[in-house]
Formats: structure tokens, sequence, C-alpha cells
């Protein structure tokens, strides 16, 4: 009997466990659904069609017609509003019922709206989908200053967007440094200066109080905490992600910020995986639950879910994931969890190169690499090995550090 598999979300987890799907199983049932109106693009490159250095053509991964040559049935511009897991069936907003032996939730998350009076207002915006980069685009280009809020890996997009479109802006930070989880005021002041160098300027121990609206409703200035006021006719938001699992809570599916996996992709119901972002999985590495957006880890979890969708405990989910940003002279790189652990390392090599890495019980969990991003390998490595190296800090921050230097330390320590 031929098995129907339902997959909610067409980013690249339910894209890649669709194409899993059907390479492993030519003649099974396969149906994917999404509220978007495009199929596949790539959400790492939208942010340099942004910018205005690339054209909408290349960002753009699947047509509708790579879905038809599979025979797989895309559903776009599709809501789903009910789902019945003792049924086995989910509806969508057209009253369609479609009806599953295996469900995939790939359903990620919607942008936080900052909780501050006009938050809404014209000229404010979140940044996740390709609509999302063209609002974005076309407000920036008429811009004369703006204001960025939200000190992490998607706030410094809006940085760099402001600076390649020429507008001055002023990035409010809460705390002393951006992404102060992850990294030192040393690694930090690496990425102020490059920021400054492009007129956006760092404010710290800032944020929003609210923000003032013309008369048309269109923003023209953020006020902070502090009672400073910055003019701004573009604000540019990214506090963090609402997980949508607004689908799930009125089932049995377990859920805590997100739904709560295992190493195989699946759910506390035995029919329902979940893969991507809207995931609370079981790290094996870390030997705990986790949760990581990763454009990389997403893909690998929607293929893992696919396998085992098809024959479970056929694989398990081990990844290290990286994150690279490439707005500024210099590369940057973070890789697993780096604002996890219970001790860290770091040093830093010059005007333009630092390195850190978060330690848990002595193995690495995560790191983040400025300037020169060739011990990524060795490093993360020793991060899926899971060796212990608690004893030897100083020789992971060897500038040219590789593998071999840890053996040659055990060695002449025998």
């Amino acid at each position: 009997m031929t098995e129907s598999f339902v997959i909610i979300g067409d980013g690249v987890a339910g894209s890649s466990a669709a194409e899993t799907l059907r390479e492993e199983e030519p003649d099974a049932d396969i149906t994917v659904l999404t509220d978007e109106g495009e199929a596949l693009y790539n959400r790492i490159l939208i942010k340099e069609f942004a910018k205005g250095k690339l054209p909408e053509a290349p960002i753009s991964i699947h047509d509708e017609a790579w879905y038809e040559e599979r025979d797989i049935d895309l559903q776009l511009n599709t809501h789903v509003v009910d789902l019945r897991t003792d049924d086995h069936e989910v509806e969508t907003h057209e009253g369609e019922v479609y009806e599953y032996d295996k469900l995939l939730l790939s359903i990620g998350g919607t942008p936080q709206q900052l909780p501050v009076d006009n938050s809404d207002a014209d000229g404010i915006h979140h940044f996740w989908t390709f609509q999302d980069a063209r609002a974005i685009k076309n407000g920036i280009e008429g811009a004369d200053g703006g204001v960025i809020v939200g000190a992490g890996l998607l706030g410094i997009d809006f940085a760099a967007i402001c600076g390649e479109q020429e507008v001055e802006a002023k990035y409010l930070m809460r705390g002393e440094c951006w992404w102060r989880y992850a990294l030192s005021e040393d690694g930090a002041e690496i990425m102020h200066e490059a920021m400054r160098e492009r007129g956006v300027e760092p404010v710290f121990d800032s944020g929003v109080d609210h923000f003032e609206v013309d008369e048309d409703g269109h923003v023209e200035a953020a006020v902070d905490p502090n009672g400073e006021r910055y003019p701004a006719d573009f604000a540019g938001v990214a506090i963090g992600l609402n997980f949508n699992t607004e689908l799930v809570e009125d089932t049995p599916i377990e859920t805590d910020d997100g739904i709560v996996v295992d190493e195989y992709m699946r759910t506390n119901l035995e029919d329902v995986y979940a893969a991507g972002d809207i995931t609370q999985f079981h790290d094996v590495i870390l030997g705990e639950r986790a949760q990581n957006g990763a454009w990389g880890s997403a893909k690998e979890q929607g293929t893992i879910a696919a396998k085992n969708m098809l024959e479970h405990e056929s694989e398990g989910f081990k990844w290290v994931s990286s994150y690279s940003i490439t707005h500024f002279d210099f590369p940057f790189l973070s890789f697993g969890h780096p604002t996890l652990g219970d001790d860290e390392v770091e040093r830093k090599f010059g005007d333009d190169e630092w390195r850190r890495l978060a330690l848990k019980d002595g193995k690495i969990v995560g790191g983040v690499l400025i300037g020169d991003l060739a011990p990524q390998s060795a490093y993360k490595q020793l991060m899926r090995e899971q060796v212990d190296v608690g004893a030897h800090k100083e020789t992971l921050m060897k500038r040219e550090f590789s593998v071999e230097d840890l053996e040659q330390e055990a060695a002449a320590g025998e």
C-alpha cells in the first residue's frame, strides 16, 4: 500500500525532506503545504538582494516545475488551520483535508515585534522572508536615516544593508557590545569598528522605549529608555522569533519554546516529525536539548527526518552548525552553540582577527572566529568527537592550530 506523507512548510527543511522521501520512496504520495507564495529560495542570499548586490533570479532554488517533475504536490499560499493527530488529518484555510501516514512539521517561526508603542508603523521592518527582503530594499532606497534594534546575527544584516545603501543609522543595543552572549568586548569591537566605517553607529545601553510617527503613520524617530531621540524614517527590528507552535497547541504534541523531538526528529507521537527552526532537538553532542536555526542544520534535519519517517531510528542527527557573515572586509563565522558552556578561552591576534571557544565539561560546544577561519575544521572535529580539551586551552589558541598539535602535546606528556 502506498504511503502518504504530508509536509507543512517549504523552507529548506521541508524541501530537503520532500526530496529525500521521493528519492527513497518513488511511489509515495508526497504533499507540501506552505503559506508562502513562492517555492524554496535561499534565505542566506536574500540579505544580499536587500543590500542591492544581487537580483532576484539567483535567489530562487526551486520553481514549481521542480516539484512537478518529482511528482510532489506543492500547494502555495496554503494556511493549515487544523491538525487532527488522532485522525491523521490536516485541514487548510479553504477546507481542504489532507490525510497522512506520516507528517513533518517544518513550520519555523515569525519575527518578534517590539512590545512598544507604534512598533507596527510604516517603515519598521522585520527580516525573515523574501517578501520582507523586497520591502526592506524598497524602504531603504529612499530613506534618509535609520535605526536598528537587535544585537544579534540578524540585526547585523540590517546594519550591512544600511551601510551598503549609504543610509546613516544608529544601532541601538541593550548591552555594552554586539552579540554580548557570544563575544567579549575585544571581539565585538572589531565588529563595531566595521559598522562605523559604513556609517552605522553602535549605541550601547540603549534600546527602544517607543517609536514616533508622522501624521501619515510612518516612523520618524525612535526614543530609547534614556529619553534619547534618534530620527529615522527606516527601522530594522531583529529581536528573535516566536515559534509557530499555534498549530499544535490543541494536540498531544510536546512543545517547549518549539516542538520537542528526539535525535531522529520524531515528536512524542510516532507518526509526527519536525525539522528546522521549530525544533527543540536532542543534541547528541551536547547531551541535552538544543535549538539551531542555521541553514545547514535545517537542511540536514529535513533529510534525517525523512529517512526516519521511512524507517525509524535509521539515522540520527549529529551536526555542528555554522553561520557566516560576509558583510565586511574580514570573514566572521560562528559554529555550534557559542552562547553555551561553563568555560571559555579567547585570544585577539590583530585588529581584525580574534577567536573564542565555548567549553562545557572541558569539551568544545561552540565558537566564534573573526578574520582567520582556518582552524574551524579542527575545532568542529574536536566538537563532533567530544574530545576533552580543557587542559589544553593555550594550545587551542595557537594561531595555526591543528588537531595534531593536541596529539603532539599529549604524546610529549606521556
